[in-house]
């Protein structure tokens, strides 16, 4: 177990309260460690140290602040086993997802490594005489990052590396159920010598520190992942402050089967799309649309297929499919199972939370499928965002 801060100006500091909060494994239920719970006073300390390193990291020449990210790119490289590990242990997907999850935040930090050589302008004939237009990229400032806990290495890579390299500073926020990957993260920058007040990192609640930094006037551009409900808010308030703001949010993805589809390529594409992850990603297929002649010999095999995915901790090489983030995820999601039965829905399989043996330690439900779906049912048309 460990204690994690808050990272501001380059030095690693407690909340300013002096609260935490903690963090369990969601498939054993081990405590992971303590985190800072900060508050709108820490965000307000991470965008003045990003507002005043600002000057100094734009005027780096852009093939230098790619130098630093290929330190970087390369250190995620040394410690991809790691990070894999603990992302596992922190919200539960299967090893060899996190291994994937950590692969893309190295692939996204030598991508934007090399843009450092090509931040190109334009330039354009004049309409006027002995005239000559251009233009040039500039960073447009202080940027705050707002990430999900489903791929807590890969989505902040995919903000900060472009935020970087464009000579922007940064305050991140990542979800409070994976701060520690977010921590190692961070680490990794300071190693590779990025200077202080670039990347600022300040843990806590979406409903406190989110806001803050959303609301805070010297933050001139929000990209945030996560759900339809809060992107909603959050582009209404940036709305209002003429903020700049990048939204990623929910889904409600469909697979289509036609009648002269390969059915095994349909299966292994359907249950990794719907269980990878435990279905707790907004690219996750969660509605199956299928020809009415390969109707049942679909369901038969999804049946037979689906009900042998083995549950369990991710660590485990055997495990399929991995926890849900939490118990009140777990809960969620049940509770979208009876939604369905209710509305008359049949379960094919699954149907239920896991509580066998060490699966009652931590938060496992089945995977699910339903049959009888009509397209007005609110399982149909609402995310579920697990194993359903």
């Amino acid at each position: 177990m460990a204690d994690f801060k808050n990272y501001i100006d380059g030095k690693w500091v407690e909340a300013k309260s002096g609260a935490t909060y903690e963090r369990r494994n969601p498939a054993t239920g081990e405590l992971i460690g303590t985190y800072a719970r900060s508050g709108p006073e820490d965000v307000a300390a991470a965008v003045e140290a990003a507002k005043a390193a600002f000057d100094r990291w734009r005027k780096l020449p852009a093939p230098k602040r790619g130098e630093i990210l290929f330190r970087v790119g390369q250190l995620l490289i040394e410690r991809k086993e790691q990070l894999a590990r603990e992302m596992t242990e922190e919200m539960g997907k299967v090893l060899t997802e996190a291994r994937g999850d950590v692969q893309e935040a190295i692939d996204m930090t030598f991508y934007m490594a090399g843009e450092g050589r090509r931040l190109w302008g334009q330039t354009t004939p004049s309409e006027l005489p002995h005239k000559w237009n251009m233009t040039q990229r500039r960073p447009i400032g202080v940027v705050g990052l707002i990430t999900p806990w489903n791929f807590p290495i890969a989505i902040p890579a995919w903000k900060i590396m472009p935020a970087l390299i464009c000579g922007n500073t940064v305050v991140f926020k990542p979800a409070s159920y994976t701060a520690r990957s977010a921590v190692r993260l961070v680490q990794i920058f300071e190693e590779a010598g990025l200077p202080p007040g670039v990347l600022n990192l300040v843990l806590g609640t979406g409903e406190t520190v989110g806001t803050a930094l959303v609301q805070h006037p010297d933050v001139a551009l929000i990209s945030f992942t996560g759900s339809n409900e809060v992107g909603q808010q959050v582009a209404v308030e940036c709305a209002r402050l003429g903020k700049r703001v990048s939204l990623e949010m929910g889904g409600k993805n469909a697979i289509i089967v036609m009648d002269d589809a390969n059915l095994r390529l349909a299966l292994d594409g359907i249950v990794w799309s719907a269980f990878g992850t435990s279905g707790q990603r907004c690219t996750a297929a969660s509605r199956i649309i299928v020809h009415e002649a390969v109707f049942r010999e679909l369901a038969d095999q999804l049946d037979a297929r689906v009900s042998r995915l083995k549950l369990g901790n991710g660590l485990d090489p055997t495990t399929d499919v991995g926890p849900v983030v939490s118990e009140s995820q777990l809960e969620r999601v049940h509770r979208y199972v009876q939604i369905g039965v209710e509305e008359g829905a049949q379960i094919l399989t699954g149907g239920q939370i896991a509580r066998d043996g060490d699966l009652a330690r931590g938060h496992f439900h089945q995977p699910t499928i339903f049959v009888d779906v009509r397209p007005e049912m609110r399982i149909a048309q609402e995310e579920i965002f697990g194993p359903v």
